[in-house]
């Protein structure tokens, strides 16, 4: 692994213990809810911070040991970095904003300009750069501030939410450019996102931190089918409801049962997809297996249906077209049933 890492922050009123590790060449998300610890955790691997505890090494050399003493400086570290709102100088131009990584290091001016008008054609800015960054469009300022992590060949990259400021439009633009530049990157990334969609698109791993601790870690599509806790679920929109399994029924620790259709025993998951829930007045004939009464807490619009938050023994998300909220004139407050089908329940072992 290029990236080994053990981060422990102890300053605050939330301690932070997180462990990761990144290959060359691979993507590592780390997704988490604001407050998480994930800024801090960014932060100690730019040597912006010194850790309380623990050590990062990149490529077998320590650049923070703390039972050693050891603590190289940001400007010391071989890595690029992205923010969130690019952090250009204004008063240079957008060349010399990339060419002022490899100037710091010792480039002398023509090369280091050589080198970020190689990147800037790269990144579609060829003919940019003798602008100021406040010429330049949210979409051209973050591929200029790719272009200046990436100039000096660093070891390690680092994304704090690189696409958040950006209209959906050129977000879209802008993800597929920085995945193509990232499959070509041959050192360690770690992009810090609240995005599912970004870690989707771009990571190889991700790692969910909540209250400074990791929760979970996976594949973006294990982590989407199998999520660990009720943030994870929410981000990809399931009900996650922790339960015992006995036989064809799972116990639910808050109370309430749900049928499943396949056998299940010990502490288990629940999770149903708010497409899966129907919603009705009045209790449906017919007596279906998982059928709960429930009361419509609040109401979102979400694409092309409406979320529906349930409050009820059994908690739940619905969508439910906006036609059909309108027809059974729900509204917070209203009484409805659920109804889920035994086969449309997932269930896995906690």
């Amino acid at each position: 692994m290029s990236l080994q890492a053990h981060v422990v922050v102890r300053r605050g009123t939330l301690p932070v213990d997180v462990g990761l590790e990144v290959a060359d060449g691979e993507v590592l998300a780390v997704l988490g809810p604001n407050g998480a610890g994930k800024s801090t955790l960014l932060r100690v691997l730019a040597g912006l911070l010194p850790p309380d505890g623990g050590r990062v090494a990149v490529d077998g050399r320590p650049w923070d040991d703390v039972a050693a003493g050891v603590h190289l400086p940001a400007h010391r570290r071989p890595l690029g970095m992205v923010f969130q709102d690019h952090l250009l100088f204004p008063h240079l131009s957008v060349l010399d904003n990339v060419a002022f990584g490899p100037r710091t290091r010792g480039a002398s001016r023509a090369a280091a300009r050589r080198a970020a008008a190689g990147w800037l054609d790269r990144v579609g800015l060829a003919d940019l750069g003798a602008r100021r960054p406040g010429q330049l469009s949210g979409g051209q300022a973050q591929r200029a501030a790719l272009a200046r992590a990436l100039v000096g060949d660093p070891a390690l990259l680092l994304l704090d939410e690189p696409l958040s400021a950006l209209d959906a439009r050129t977000r879209l633009a802008v993800r597929a450019e920085l995945r193509r530049h990232l499959a070509e990157f041959g050192g360690s990334t770690v992009l810090v996102t609240h995005d599912p969609v970004d870690a989707t698109a771009l990571a190889d791993r991700v790692l969910v931190v909540e209250d400074g601790a990791v929760v979970q870690a996976g594949t973006p599509a294990d982590v989407a089918r199998h999520p660990r806790t009720d943030y994870v679920a929410r981000l990809v929109g399931l009900s996650l409801l922790p339960g015992t399994g006995e036989g064809l029924t799972v116990r639910l620790a808050g109370g309430g049962t749900v049928a499943v259709a396949e056998p299940a025993a010990g502490p288990v998951l629940v999770a149903i997809r708010p497409e899966s829930v129907a919603l009705y007045p009045s209790r449906p004939a017919g007596s279906p297996r998982n059928a709960w009464p429930a009361r419509v807490a609040g109401a979102t619009p979400h694409g092309s249906t409406v979320r529906c938050e349930l409050d009820g023994e059994v908690p739940l998300l619905a969508d439910v077209t906006a036609t059909a909220f309108a027809e059974l004139g729900l509204a917070p407050g209203s009484p409805v049933w659920a109804v889920v089908k035994a086969s449309e329940v997932t269930v896995y072992a906690r």
